[in-house]
C-alpha cells in the first residue's frame, strides 16, 4: 500500500507547516487552495494601490518556527526579516490614560506604578511570575502533545500531578484570576483581552489563559512588509522542497476507498489520488459536510452557541493626527462587561466597542508618525452570526461611529476617505471561511473542558488528518504552526505503522 502521496486542502499557516515538514521527509506533497494564493487567515487585501494585513498580526512564540525552519534544513532567519519590538503594545482609556507594556519586563512594571501605583507595579510582576508558570507547566504536556485529555494532563505534568495542575488554576476564570491579581479595574481590562487572543470571554475563559502575559513578554516581533510575508515565505520554502501548490483550486470531496481516504475530487470533477489528506481549515466545515458526508462525522460539529468571536474590521490608508500610534493599540471600551453581554448574550454588535489598531507603518522602535497616509487594520469584536444575520449597512455605520467615537474621544484623529477603505464583516468572513458563521478561532474557550474539546490531528477516517486554528493546540499563528507540525507527525508515525 502506497502512503506517501500526501494532499493538503487549505494553504494557512498550518496547512504550510504541515508541508514542510512532509515534503523534508521526502514525501509527495500536494497543497491545494482555493483562494488565489497562500495564508488562510494569515491574508492580505489592497486598499488603493498598497497591501495591508488583514489577519492576524502579532509575532510571537518565535521558536515553533525556527523549529520548523531548522527541521527544513534553513534557519528563521534566511527566510523571514524580523524585528523584535520595543514596545508590546499601547493601551488608552482616554486622552490622558495610557499604559505601554515593553519587551523590558522592569521598564513595564515602572510603566504600571507610574500608572497605577507602587503597590500595583509588586501585583504586576507577581502576576507575570504566574503566566509564567503556566506557560512553563502547559508547554510540554499540553500545547506541544498530540492530543492530551485532562487525565493524560495530570499524569504529564510531573510532580505534584492533580495539585501542580491546580496551581495553574484552570477551574477559575480569567476575570476572576484578575480580580485577585489586580486592584485597578483597567489592568483587569487590559489583562482580560488575553481571552479575546482565542475568541472568548474574559468573564468565562480559564485563567491558565493568562499565560499569554509570559508568550508576549517573551517577545513580539515585527514581519518586514506584514504578517502575510510570513505565508508567502513558508510556501516558498515548502515549494523549493519539492511540495506543489495549486490555487483556486475548490475541493468538494474527500474520497475514500473501503473505509480509508484514497483521494479528493474538486469542484470541476478532476479526481487527485492521495493516500492521506490533511484538512487546514475550520473543523465545522468537515462535519457540515462540505468535504462531502462521507466523512462528516470525522470530527463533532461546533454548536453556533459555542462559537468563537468574529470581527468586523476596517482596512485602510489614512492620515492620522493626535494620538501616538504603536504598532499594536488598543482603546477600551468604558463597560468591557457589556461589550462582552452585547456580543455573546445579545448576539448584536457592541455598543460600545473595544478598538484595536495594527499600525503597519509604525516601527519597532516606536518611531514618529509617517508623514504620508499610513496603513491601518481597526478591528472590533462582533458575534459569530454571518450564517444567518447579514449585517445590514445601518448596523456596521453605527458600530463604526461607536468605534471612530472613542478613538476620537483618546486624542486619535484618523481622515476617514471612503476611497481608501475597506469593511469585512463576519457575513464577509462566512464567505471566506464557510461554517463558522464568521467565528475565526473555532470554538470559544469558555469553561476548564473547552481546551481539550479541539480536535487532534487524528480523526475517526484512517488517513484524514486535521490541522488549523480549530484543531489542538488551538488559534493564533503559532498554535496553527504546531497543528501543522502535529498533522505532520501523526501522519509520518501512522504511515511508518502501516507499512509495518
Amino acid at each position: 500500500m502506497r502512503t506517501d502521496r500526501v494532499v493538503i486542502v487549505g494553504a494557512g499557516i498550518g496547512g504550510l507547516t504541515a508541508a514542510i515538514e512532509l515534503a523534508a521527509r521526502g514525501l509527495d506533497v500536494t497543497v491545494l487552495e482555493r483562494a488565489g494564493g497562500p495564508g488562510g487567515k494569515l491574508r492580505e487585501i489592497a486598499v488603493g494601490d498598497r497591501r495591508i494585513d488583514a489577519g492576524p498580526t502579532v509575532f510571537t512564540m518565535r521558536w515553533v518556527f525556527e523549529a520548523i525552519c531548522e527541521a527544513a534544513g534553513t534557519s528563521l532567519e534566511a527566510e523571514v526579516a524580523l524585528e523584535k519590538a520595543d514596545v508590546l503594545a499601547r493601551h488608552a482609556w482616554s486622552a490622558d490614560q495610557r499604559l505601554d507594556l515593553f519587551a523590558d519586563l522592569e521598564r513595564s512594571a515602572d510603566a504600571v506604578a507610574a500608572f497605577a501605583g507602587p503597590a500595583e507595579r509588586e501585583r504586576f510582576l507577581a502576576f507575570s511570575e504566574d503566566a509564567k508558570a503556566i506557560y512553563r507547566t502547559l508547554k510540554e504536556p499540553f500545547i506541544s502533545a498530540t492530543r492530551p485529555s485532562p487525565v493524560g494532563l495530570v499524569r504529564r505534568v510531573g510532580p505534584g500531578g492533580l495539585g501542580g495542575l491546580i496551581n495553574i488554576k484552570p477551574f477559575a476564570t480569567l476575570w476572576s484570576a484578575l480580580s485577585q491579581h489586580f486592584h485597578d479595574p483597567r489592568l483587569r481590562q487590559l489583562f482580560g483581552r488575553y481571552a479575546t487572543y482565542c475568541g472568548s470571554s474574559p468573564y468565562a475563559a480559564p485563567a491558565t489563559l493568562m499565560l499569554v502575559a509570559h508568550v508576549e513578554q517573551d517577545g513580539v516581533w515585527l514581519v518586514k512588509d506584514g504578517m502575510h510575508q510570513l505565508a508567502q515565505a513558508f510556501a516558498r520554502l515548502a515549494g523549493r522542497l519539492g511540495a506543489r501548490f495549486r490555487y483556486h483550486a475548490q475541493v468538494d470531496e474527500i474520497e475514500l476507498e473501503r473505509g480509508r481516504v484514497n483521494g479528493v475530487r474538486l469542484a470541476n470533477d478532476e479526481r487527485i489520488p492521495a493516500d492521506a489528506v490533511i484538512i487546514n481549515g475550520d473543523t465545522n466545515a468537515v462535519a457540515a459536510g462540505l468535504f462531502g458526508h462521507r466523512i462528516r462525522r470525522a470530527v463533532p460539529p461546533t454548536p453556533a452557541a459555542e462559537r468563537s468571536l468574529s470581527a468586523i474590521t476596517w482596512n485602510l490608508v489614512a492620515k492620522t493626527d493626535g494620538f501616538p500610534l504603536s504598532r499594536h493599540t488598543v482603546f477600551f471600551s468604558d463597560d468591557y462587561q457589556a461589550e462582552f453581554d452585547d456580543i455573546l448574550n445579545r448576539k448584536r454588535l457592541p455598543r460600545a466597542p473595544t478598538v484595536y489598531i495594527c499600525a503597519q507603518d509604525r516601527d519597532a522602535h516606536d518611531g514618529p508618525a509617517p508623514n504620508d497616509a499610513e496603513r491601518l487594520l481597526c478591528l472590533v469584536n462582533a458575534p459569530a452570526i454571518g450564517d444567518t444575520h447579514p449585517f445590514h449597512r445601518s448596523e456596521i455605520d453605527q458600530c463604526a461611529q461607536s468605534t471612530f467615537a472613542l478613538l476620537e474621544r483618546c486624542g486619535l484623529k484618523i481622515q476617514l476617505d471612503p476611497a481608501q477603505t475597506q469593511v469585512t464583516t463576519p457575513a464577509m468572513f462566512e464567505r471566506l471561511f464557510p461554517a463558522t458563521g464568521g467565528a475565526l478561532y473555532g470554538r470559544a474557550s469558555h469553561g476548564w473542558m473547552a481546551s481539550f474539546s479541539r480536535p487532534g490531528a487524528r480523526t475517526k477516517v484512517p488517513g484524514l488528518y486535521l490541522a488549523g486554528g480549530s484543531t489542538h493546540p488551538g488559534p493564533g499563528v503559532p498554535m496553527a504552526a504546531l497543528s501543522g507540525r502535529l498533522a505532520a507527525a501523526s501522519l509520518t508515525a501512522d504511515r511508518v505503522s502501516i507499512r509495518r
